[in-house]
């Protein structure tokens, strides 16, 4: 494969415009090293790769943040936090003698060449999206039977990464399972589903382990009305978040403008301030 790379950059090269030399990318590089050193960081050095596991997931959250706002500053900063989290994992690595950042960047290369045969291979051109995924599927087929995973018993839902957020992680089991014929006729269904679900979980005593269970199979069967009607679970309740945090800081520069304390005010005051927020965003 690295011959195949090796010539697809020769060419990426020869491109007017290509990218050419990072040294700030290098110089990058030294400085995380230097902060590993003996003389360097005490907290840099004392890290592992599972101590800054959550520091990963929250930058990248973060980065997303600056996405959703279209505030190209704080984006580039916050992927500069992102860059950070790989490169000092990548540095971990290297003290540990188990890998460098190289590496990271050579396989990730060969990938990505690997996986793209409609721009660099023998593949005609691909014409959308949906078809690009589908080489891409053919391509990880591969690659697992290459690699012998294809000899082991592989589940329906084993790629689907256990760390991903819970509502994105319901929409990618349940996908996954309704391409294998486990599915509703209509969303009508899915609907009656969410209402037995309520059921049963206002069946279960308050503060049991067993209603958290009941509310977590309601909340996985909405996931699935989602699914049907084309909605991002995640991307959706993200940005009810958001409506809700505009809307709550309405409410406190309204409650400042008049004088009033909203630690102080009843729940009646509370939902005039939020109706008269609410309006407002409607104007």
């Amino acid at each position: 494969m690295s011959q195949i790379a090796d010539r697809v950059d020769a060419e990426n090269a020869a491109r007017p415009g290509a990218p050419a030399a990072h040294p700030e990318f290098d110089r990058l590089v030294r400085t995380m090293w230097r902060l590993r050193q003996p003389d360097g960081c005490p907290w840099d050095r004392e890290q592992t790769h599972r101590s800054i596991t959550k520091n990963m997931v929250e930058e990248a959250y973060e980065a997303v943040e600056a996405i959703e706002a279209d505030d190209t500053a704080h984006l580039v900063e916050e992927l500069g936090d992102v860059l950070e989290q790989v490169v000092l994992h990548a540095q971990i690595a290297a003290d540990e003698g188990a890998f460098a950042i190289d590496d990271v960047i050579h396989g990730l290369n060969e990938k990505l060449v690997r996986r793209h045969p409609h721009v660099f291979g023998e593949h005609a051109a691909a014409g959308d999206g949906g078809e690009v995924q589908d080489i891409w599927d053919e391509v990880k087929a591969a690659e697992r039977a290459a690699s012998g995973e294809d000899e082991r018993p592989q589940g329906l839902l084993d790629s689907v990464p256990r760390s991903l957020p819970a509502l994105m992680q319901a929409q990618k089991i349940s996908k996954r399972a309704a391409k294998a014929g486990f599915e509703w006729e209509t969303v009508a269904d899915i609907w009656d589903k969410v209402a037995e679900e309520r059921t049963e979980f206002e069946r279960e005593k308050p503060g049991s382990e067993e209603r958290a269970l009941e509310f977590g199979d309601l909340l996985f069967a909405l996931v699935n009305v989602a699914r049907r009607e084309g909605i991002d679970a995640e991307e959706a309740l993200a940005a009810s978040n958001r409506k809700f945090r505009a809307r709550w800081s309405r409410m406190e520069s309204l409650a400042r403008e008049e004088g009033v304390d909203l630690e102080l005010v009843g729940t009646s005051a509370l939902n005039g301030l939020w109706d008269r927020a609410k309006a407002e965003e409607k104007r």
